[in-house]
């Protein structure tokens, strides 16, 4: 494998890590590199494939250290075990056998280190883990929130991007999505889909209805503590007093 000379970044809170390996003087030899390593911390070992599957359910690791030749659950089987799993801890193959890097990234380990392991080696290694939790971590940031609808008109499905909803009304178990002239049914609650909504986005204006922030083009008070969003199409939408407090935030009040 190559290696680059670049900085790898290292987590704010140390990735607790699992070492797993059936030699006892690999293990103790592994404990003193990583008591050397920073970003990491040492939760536990396991001399075999099947603790090493008791421990990573009970302690959750961020990080597992996995031997490859074990006898019986070898190293593999325990990470084609783990890639079964949703959220799943990180794995850096640790072995004197280079034969299999093949089938080790094919299961998506981090990295594959070679014995006797060097410690700016395996400081590299857990560099890895952490960009790549970091990109994965953005991934899912990204992806939380909804950026379209598709929804059944007629005969067939529509696909509505996000930016074009101006505003979006409670009708009992659906919501009707203003689209321009157009509206669109969704089934589905308003209260279970503005969970979904990016909040820098749309804003919940009443218990029937939320707005896209830039659909609003004022805030007027109607008196006796009542209040209305003015939208861009001339409308006058009554603000429930439950939302009012975070509708004026939009006005800096």
């Amino acid at each position: 494998m190559l290696e680059t000379a670049s900085p790898q970044p290292l987590p704010d809170v140390p990735l607790r890590t699992l070492i797993v390996d059936d030699e006892p003087l690999a293990v103790e030899r592994m404990q003193v590199i990583c008591a050397r390593t920073q970003g990491i911390t040492v939760i536990g070992t396991a001399s075999d494939g099947q603790a090493a599957l008791r421990l990573i359910d009970a302690l959750g690791p961020d990080l597992v250290l996995l031997d490859l030749t074990m006898p019986e659950t070898d190293g593999l089987t325990v990470a084609r075990r783990l890639a079964e799993q949703p959220n799943a801890p990180a794995i850096i193959f640790v072995t004197a056998h280079d034969e299999f890097a093949v089938e080790a990234f094919d299961l998506d380990a981090v990295d594959y280190v070679l014995k006797p392991v060097a410690p700016d080696r395996l400081q590299r290694a857990v560099g890895r883990v952490v960009a790549r939790r970091g990109a994965r971590a953005q991934q899912q940031v990204e992806s939380r929130w909804l950026e379209e609808f598709w929804v059944p008109h007629r005969s067939e499905l529509v696909r509505v991007p996000a930016t074009e909803v101006k505003r979006i009304d409670a009708e009992r178990d659906y919501v009707r999505l203003h689209v321009g002239e157009q509206s669109y049914l969704l089934l589905q609650t308003i209260t279970s889909l503005e969970d979904r909504l990016d909040p820098a986005r749309f804003i919940r204006i009443h218990r029937s209805c939320i707005l896209q922030r830039n659909h609003v083009s004022g805030l007027r008070h109607e008196g006796l503590g009542v209040w209305s969003a003015e939208t861009a199409d001339g409308q006058a939408l009554r603000i429930g007093r439950t939302y009012l407090p975070e509708v004026k935030k939009m006005a800096g009040r």
